[in-house]
C-alpha cells in the first residue's frame, strides 16, 4: 500500500501538487511579511507540506485548539482561504476531464475545507490507503 501511495503522490506532485504548494507558499510569505500574521504563515507552510504530498497522510483536529483558532480561521478565510479554496476548485476541473485524473480531482476537493480552516488542524500519517478512508 505504501508503494501505491508513493505512486499517487508522484503523479499528484506533477499534475497539481507543486502548483498548489506554491500558492500556499506565497500566502505564507505574505503572512510573514506582515509580521502580526506569522501564525497564519506557519499554518500555511504546514498545509503546503500536506498539499505537496497528501496521500498516506490526513489532518485531524488538535485537542488544544479553541476560540483563538476559530477566530483565526475566520480571518484566514476572509484574506487567503477563499483564494486557496478557489484554486483547489479550479485545479480539480481539468483533473476530472480524464479518467486517470478523477481521484486527484476528488483529492483536490477534499483539500478545500483544510484550505479554508487550517488553524487548529494537525497533519498526521495514516496507515490506510487512498481508497480505504
Amino acid at each position: 500500500m505504501k508503494l501505491f501511495n508513493l505512486l499517487l503522490n508522484i503523479i499528484w506532485l506533477v499534475f497539481c501538487g507543486i502548483w498548489m504548494a506554491i500558492g500556499y507558499l506565497i500566502a505564507a510569505l505574505i503572512c510573514f511579511v506582515l509580521i502580526i500574521t506569522i501564525p497564519f504563515g506557519i499554518a500555511s507552510l504546514r498545509i503546503a507540506g500536506f498539499v505537496i504530498w497528501p496521500f498516506g497522510r490526513t489532518t485531524v483536529d488538535r485537542r488544544d485548539a479553541g476560540a483563538g483558532s476559530f477566530i483565526g480561521n475566520v480571518i484566514w478565510v476572509i484574506f487567503a482561504g477563499w483564494w486557496l479554496a478557489l484554486a483547489h476548485l479550479v485545479t480539480s476541473i481539468p483533473l476530472f476531464l480524464s479518467i486517470i485524473g478523477i481521484p486527484f480531482g476528488w483529492a483536490n476537493l477534499k483539500l478545500i475545507p483544510i484550505s479554508l480552516m487550517p488553524l487548529g488542524r494537525e497533519v498526521v500519517s495514516t496507515d490506510r490507503g487512498f481508497g480505504e478512508r
